[in-house]
């Protein structure tokens, strides 16, 4: 069975992740190390916020961070970088593979709310536009609706990386690296698939798909 590695220091966390990857006939495997060559691919999951420090700046009240989260992370992610193999970063992981490549962030949005989770705990949901000549151009078209439940954004993206999708407001919601097997969305597929679909959004499945046709070699 294909593996795919998830860096986490809570292993109880991505649980939403396993489940999606399970239904698509891989295993996710939790863990804050690994060996990149027994695994197919590397998901960076959703979570806290990246240390600013991470990108020169500083910390302000509406950061929550973990710096033992990202120490982790980081390392997982420069070993499956080295060893060529497909990552998919997600929310959190989108950042964090922003961050990676030197690219900036907004700490926090201006329209955060737009973003952010609703009150009473569900996702909130927004429409995007698709880049036509992009990996998700070919999944969802040239625009949907996605989820959201974040208050920071992509300001400068990271050497390499090229946005692929936008929100109304202008913020970078999936990126994709030129010439590696990189990949993030703002938005939490995770959570837009199987037992979690959604009627007012895209179906989150057909990234994980994606991301899985690529760690089994098919294009």
């Amino acid at each position: 069975m294909l593996k795919i590695a998830v860096p986490t220091n809570r292993p109880q966390a991505p649980a939403n992740y396993l489940y999606a990857l399970s239904q698509l006939g891989a295993q996710g495997e939790t863990g804050t190390q690994f060996n990149p060559e027994e695994y197919g691919g590397l998901l960076l999951p959703g979570g806290c916020d990246v240390n600013p420090s991470r990108y020169g700046k500083s910390r302000i009240p509406e950061e929550t961070v973990d710096d033992e989260l990202d120490a982790i992370q980081f390392a997982v992610l420069e070993e499956f970088l080295k060893a060529g193999k497909p990552i998919l970063g997600v929310c959190r992981g989108h950042q964090l593979l922003n961050i990676a490549f030197g690219g900036t962030l907004v700490q926090h949005l201006p329209a955060a709310e737009n973003h952010m989770g609703l009150p009473n705990g569900d996702d909130n949901v927004h429409p995007v536009r698709t880049e036509p000549d992009s990996f998700l151009f070919d999944l969802y078209g040239a625009g949907c609706a996605v989820n959201s439940t974040h208050h920071q954004g992509i300001e400068t993206p990271g050497k390499g990386l090229r946005p692929v999708m936008y929100s109304e407001d202008g913020v970078i919601e999936a990126l994709e690296h030129e010439s590696l097997p990189v990949w993030s969305v703002q938005w939490h597929p995770e959570r837009m698939c199987f037992l979690h679909k959604r009627d007012d959004t895209v179906d989150g499945s057909r990234i994980f798909r994606f991301f899985l046709d690529r760690c089994l070699g098919r294009q």
